[in-house]
C-alpha cells in the first residue's frame, strides 16, 4: 500500500526523518524531544518551550518573532508538551509554505529551518541566565494552564482518576507539572535544565513535504549539531491491580464524572495491540459502541459515555457523564458491557465496521503533516519499527478470538467518581 515512507538518518546527537510528499502545499518541521517523567523536572520541562518560544538573541520578544513569521508568508510556529507513557515529550512546530507553489525564488524551507534552529539554540540569555521578563511572564501562563484543569471537570476527573490509579508510578505527573513548584523555578535554574535536556533528551526532527532530501539533510546538519548521547529509557510498568478500588470525591457540581481506569498490559507495537483497537472500538471507542448504544442511548444513564487508550502505558479509560443518583447502575452496566466482550457477545458486522473506521480515522490522520508525525512518532516511543502498512494489515487480520484474548486482559483496577456535594454514593 505503501502509505508513508520516511527516510531516518542518523545526525549529530538527533535524528532526521524526511516524508517526501506532494499531498501539502506546505512544508512541516516538527522537532520533538524526549525524557522520562519525574517529579523533579517535570514542571521546568513545561515551561522550558514556552520560554524558548517567547524570545531568541535575534527575535527578543513575541512581536518581533510575528512579525518575522508574517513575512515569511505567514508561517506560523506553536510549542507542545504531552505525555506518552511515562515520558514527557516536548514539540516544536513551524508550518511553512512551499516556495514551488508561490513563483518566488526565496527559499523558505532553508529559513524555516534556521528559525527553527534559532528557537532551540539561541535562546536570549546571558551569564547563564535566561531573561528574566520572559521566564516571569511564561511561569504565570504555566500556572494558568494547571490552574485550568481544575476548572474543566472532565479533564479534572481524568487528571484524579490516574493519580489515584498510578499513585506511585510516573505516568501519575501532571503533563504540566505542580502548581507549588512553578515558584521555585528561576530564570538561572531553567537555563541549567535547558542545557541537561539538549544534552540528555532523545531528540528527532522531522521534515514533511514535497523537498529534496538532500538539502534538508544538509541544513540540518549546518544548522544543528549536538553531543552524542545514550538516551535514557524507561520501562513501562503497570502493576496488575489486586483489587478494585473505589475513590470518590465531592465538589459543588451539577453532573457527575464517573471516570473508570483499567490496565490492558498491552502496548503499542506488540503483537495484541491491533486487537486491542478493535476490542477498545467496539466497546467504548465509536458512536457504535456498547457504551455509546448501552450506557447512553439505551438505559439514559449518561450524557456521554466513551473509552479511550492509553497506547503507550498500557490503561484504558471509561469516561461517562452522569447523574449522581445513576452511579450504581452505570457501573453495573458498564462492568455488563466488559463481560460480553469477554464472552464473545459481539457480531461479525460489529468487527467490520469497527476495522472501517479505525482505517478511515488513521487515513484522515494521515492527511495532515502534523498528524503523520504523530503516527511516525509513535514508533519512536516504542521502539518499535512498526510501519503503516503493517498496522493496517495486522488490524484487518484481527480476529473474534483474538478481540476476546484480549478483552480478558483488560482489568478494572480504579473508578473515581467525582459527585455533587448533596450526594454522595
Amino acid at each position: 500500500m505503501g502509505v508513508i515512507s520516511q527516510s531516518v538518518k542518523d545526525m549529530n546527537g538527533f535524528k532526521l526523518h524526511v516524508v517526501k510528499t506532494g499531498k501539502f502545499k506546505t512544508n512541516t518541521i516538527v522537532w520533538r524531544m524526549k525524557a522520562p517523567l519525574q517529579k523533579e523536572t517535570a514542571t521546568k520541562r513545561a515551561l522550558l518551550p514556552y520560554v524558548l518560544q517567547s524570545s531568541s538573541r535575534k527575535f527578543p520578544d513575541t512581536t518581533v518573532l510575528r512579525s518575522y513569521l508574517d513575512e515569511l508568508y505567514g508561517a506560523s510556529l506553536y510549542v507542545d508538551v504531552a505525555k506518552k507513557g511515562e515520558y514527557q515529550v516536548l514539540s516544536f512546530t513551524l508550518d511553512i509554505a512551499n516556495e514551488k507553489f508561490l513563483g518566488d525564488p526565496e527559499p523558505l524551507l532553508r529559513k524555516g529551518m534556521e528559525l527553527l534552529a534559532e528557537i532551540l539554540v539561541n535562546p536570549l540569555a546571558e551569564s547563564g541566565s535566561f531573561d528574566r521578563s520572559t521566564v516571569e511572564k511564561e511561569k504565570r501562563t504555566l500556572e494558568q494552564r494547571i490552574h485550568s484543569v481544575y476548572d474543566d471537570k472532565m479533564r479534572y476527573a481524568g487528571f484524579r482518576l490516574i493519580q489515584e490509579m498510578c499513585k506511585d508510578e510516573p505516568y501519575a505527573l501532571h503533563v504540566n507539572g505542580d502548581l507549588e513548584d512553578v515558584a521555585l523555578i528561576d530564570e538561572s535554574s531553567l537555563y541549567e535544565y535547558y542545557k541537561q535536556a539538549f544534552s540528555n533528551d532523545e531528540m528527532d526532527l522531522y521534515v514533511i513535504g514535497d523537498v529534496t532530501e538532500a538539502e534538508v539533510e544538509e541544513a540540518a546538519a549546518s544548522m544543528l549539531s549536538f553531543n552524542s548521547r545514550i538516551p535514557e529509557k524507561k520501562e513501562m510498568n503497570s502493576p496488575a491491580p489486586e483489587a478494585e478500588k473505589v475513590v470518590t470525591e465531592e465538589q459543588d457540581i451539577k453532573q457527575g464524572k464517573l471516570n473508570i481506569g483499567c490496565r490492558t498490559n498491552i502496548l503499542y507495537g506488540e503483537k495484541d495491540y491491533a486487537a486491542l483497537q478493535v476490542f477498545n472500538g467496539i466497546f467504548g471507542g465509536f458512536s457504535h459502541s456498547k457504551l455509546f448504544l448501552n450506557v447512553r442511548e439505551k438505559e439514559s444513564l449518561a450524557y456521554y459515555a466513551a473509552s479511550r487508550l492509553e497506547s503507550h502505558k498500557g490503561l484504558m479509560m471509561v469516561m461517562a457523564g452522569i447523574e449522581t443518583a445513576n452511579y450504581k447502575r452505570a457501573v453495573t452496566i458498564i462492568k455488563e458491557q466488559l463481560d460480553e466482550m469477554r464472552n464473545g457477545q459481539f457480531t461479525s458486522e460489529e468487527i467490520q465496521q469497527t476495522i472501517l473506521v479505525i482505517e478511515n480515522q488513521m487515513l484522515e490522520t494521515m492527511d495532515t503533516a502534523r498528524g503523520l508525525v504523530d503516527i511516525l512518532y509513535h514508533n519512536v516511543i516504542a521502539e518499535s519499527q512498526s510501519s503503516v502498512d503493517e498496522w493496517l494489515s495486522g488490524m484487518k487480520a484481527v480476529t473474534r478470538e483474538d478481540i476476546i484474548a484480549v478483552a480478558n486482559k483488560v482489568k478494572i483496577d480504579t473508578i473515581y467518581f467525582l459527585t455533587g456535594t448533596k450526594g454522595a454514593v
